[in-house]
């Protein structure tokens, strides 16, 4: 079971580069380097591929829509190719907030542009010359478009792998199905085991049955903040505020991915309280009421005896891989955690 972990770089880019070194060494797996609409990911994962020798350096996420499909494959092909092929291709849709607010594209029909994106990338990476008739991208673009001087081209470098794993940040029952069908891991989010069949059951069951069989299995991703030890519990706390920003004010009322899994997970009225009291700007009275039994199923919190229980849970839940962050007051304390994680989990 493999250990990830979010890159935060809010204390200085060259610090946390040099934490995720010491993680690294205490059996960090994967680091996923974030975009949303700050600094743009690639520029840090090349960094990182410099710094790291083992660690996956995963995009964490690429949203679709701000680049061109052949070049994401490009992007992510580079990235293998400096981190001698240890580069995982994070996709997702984001969101229409940040999709047409900050990048001024409009936000359509996202998982049949990620079923096309797939596609091309995968075409790119074999060093075919790409050709894509979709309905969302024609590769060439045909003659009665542009100048009609298109033709298909391949990559001119040969790739250091012929396929690149790609991760598919999704939620939606379409698009969750879409990636269990295509992709080759899987990041949920609001994941706890005791409601992930009856949020995303239907829809893994759904696309496995349309998967390659020549695929390896879905890498699904969970887990959530980790302090193993006595009288960590309080560390669950942390979470309350970071959770009422989702599930109260991400999107709009109608349309809230986060609101709808959290309600579909057990918590349907405290899930029209929370978005309420957000929405409401009473935002502390919100994160009090993010209910204490969904902090404590949603982390790796507590002595080593509840976290190997919650591991246990995650791994019969179908969790194959940890996505998780490390509490701590310094990086010291941090790496330590993951050193403890890296101890529990080698024992399952």
């Amino acid at each position: 079971m493999r250990i990830a972990t979010l890159l935060s770089y809010a204390g200085g880019f060259k610090e946390a580069v040099a934490e995720v070194k010491a993680l690294e060494k205490a059996g960090l797996d994967v680091v996923w380097v974030p975009e949303a609409y700050s600094f743009d990911a690639p520029s840090a994962m090349g960094y990182i591929a410099a710094e790291t020798e083992r660690v996956t350096i995963a995009s964490g996420i690429l949203p679709i829509y701000t680049r061109t499909p052949s070049l994401l494959a490009m992007t992510a092909a580079g990235i293998d190719y400096l981190s001698d092929g240890r580069a995982m291709l994070g996709l997702g849709a984001s969101g229409p907030q940040v999709i047409e607010g900050f990048h001024g594209v409009p936000y359509t029909a996202p998982v049949a542009r990620t079923r096309e994106v797939i596609e091309i990338c995968r075409q790119v990476w074999r060093r075919e010359r790409v050709q894509h008739m979709g309905n969302h991208y024609q590769i060439p673009l045909p003659q009665d478009q542009g100048t009609g001087l298109g033709k298909p081209l391949k990559l001119i470098n040969h790739p250091v792998r012929d396929e690149i794993p790609i991760a598919i940040a999704s939620l939606g029952p379409a698009s969750v199905a879409a990636t269990a069908e295509l992709a080759d891991a899987w990041l949920p989010a609001f994941y706890t085991p005791e409601a992930a069949q009856a949020v995303w059951g239907d829809a893994l069951s759904k696309g496995n049955a349309l998967r390659d069989p020549n695929r390896a299995p879905l890498e699904v991703f969970a887990g959530g903040s980790v302090a193993i030890g006595p009288g960590m519990e309080h560390h669950r706390e942390r979470a309350r505020a970071g959770a009422a920003l989702y599930i109260g004010g991400m999107g709009a009322r109608s349309k809230n991915f986060y609101n709808d899994i959290f309600s579909q997970s057990g918590y349907a009225a405290e899930a029209k309280q929370i978005q309420d009291l957000y929405l409401a700007g009473r935002k502390d009275e919100a994160a009090a009421a993010i209910p204490e039994d969904y902090l404590a199923k949603s982390a790796l919190i507590g002595d080593e005896g509840f976290v190997r229980e919650r591991l246990h849970a995650l791994q019969e839940s179908g969790v194959n891989a940890l996505n998780v962050s490390f509490i701590g007051a310094d990086a010291k304390e941090r790496v330590a955690q993951c050193a403890k994680l890296r101890n529990l989990v080698d024992a399952l």
